[in-house]
């Protein structure tokens, strides 16, 4: 047999580090899932219009950024640390709600969006790609570009954050047309599903919206310290945000992967049927 092994093998016959198995239960559990629900020393980044600053509903924010173009910088882009301020509101929402479903979690403001709630996909874009250098825990995107200009990009950089062992929840648009990145099968893709219940998650297994929560006429933080009524994919998607946040704080080495099998199970177990009703 000869020495030479074929590229990518090298790692298994060189020794590989120690997996952490993750022995799931035969029924998973939300009380094996979750741990204490707490969230605690796990980092949740909203890349959206911002975060505002000690809302009632969602308490201190860790660190915020705002992410801008320079043409004077390599990549055209700089990173700006800044006080966390929120421009429109739709960035306190989700991180309130991230915030209710693990209290103890890490938020972490990335802003992408202006006022007007418009954004670019290259802001967009480097905004992940700097959550995933950080290695970052959860990323919530209540937003999507539907520029085919930017397949190729964000293709990649869901891959690189499978890889880092990043989750990233992606919300379906709330219409019907291209969702980037949130029909690429390595994000966990949320759309709407019935009730205000947020612990109730539901499994769709075709693609692409995947996992279904509540977003329709529910209570959501907003600017102000205030809350206001609303619908849409955007709230659907950090109840999501918020159930991994708990997952991979009792399960740090969880993978993507993993992640979504558990939350499969927990979205099938005995008193809920896969549409969220009860039995």
């Amino acid at each position: 047999m000869s020495d030479l092994l074929p590229a990518w093998s090298e790692p298994f016959h060189d020794g590989l580090r120690p997996v952490e198995p993750l022995a799931m239960p035969d029924p998973v559990t939300p009380e094996w899932a979750y741990g204490d629900r707490s969230g605690e020393g796990v980092v949740v980044a909203v890349i959206d219009s911002g975060v505002e600053a000690d809302h009632p509903l969602v308490g201190a924010v860790s660190r915020s950024i705002v992410v801008e173009r320079d043409p004077d910088e390599p990549d055209g882009v700089r990173f700006v640390e800044c006080a966390p301020e929120d421009l429109y509101g739709h960035g306190t929402a989700c991180a309130g709600i991230i915030r209710e479903l693990a209290p103890a979690a890490e938020i972490w403001s990335v802003r992408v969006l202006g006022a007007n709630l418009k954004g670019s996909g290259f802001l967009f874009a480097h905004g992940l790609d700097w959550c995933i250098d950080q290695g970052v825990d959860v990323v919530n995107l209540s937003l999507s570009t539907s520029n085919d200009r930017y397949f190729e990009a964000f293709h990649d950089l869901v891959d690189q954050a499978g890889f880092a062992g990043v989750l990233v929840v992606s919300a379906m648009n709330n219409e019907r047309k291209t969702t980037i990145p949130s029909e690429f099968a390595g994000v966990f893709s949320v759309a709407c599903a019935p009730g205000v219940d947020r612990e109730r998650i539901v499994h769709n297994p075709q693609a692409p919206a995947e996992w279904g929560a509540a977003g329709i006429d529910v209570e959501v933080p907003w600017l102000g310290g205030a809350t206001m009524r609303t619908s849409g994919n955007s709230f659907a998607a950090p109840v999501i945000a918020g159930h991994l946040a708990r997952i991979r704080a009792a399960h740090r080495a969880i993978t993507t992967w993993q992640a979504k099998t558990v939350l499969a199970e927990l979205a099938a177990r005995p008193g809920l049927r896969n549409d969220g009703c009860d039995t």
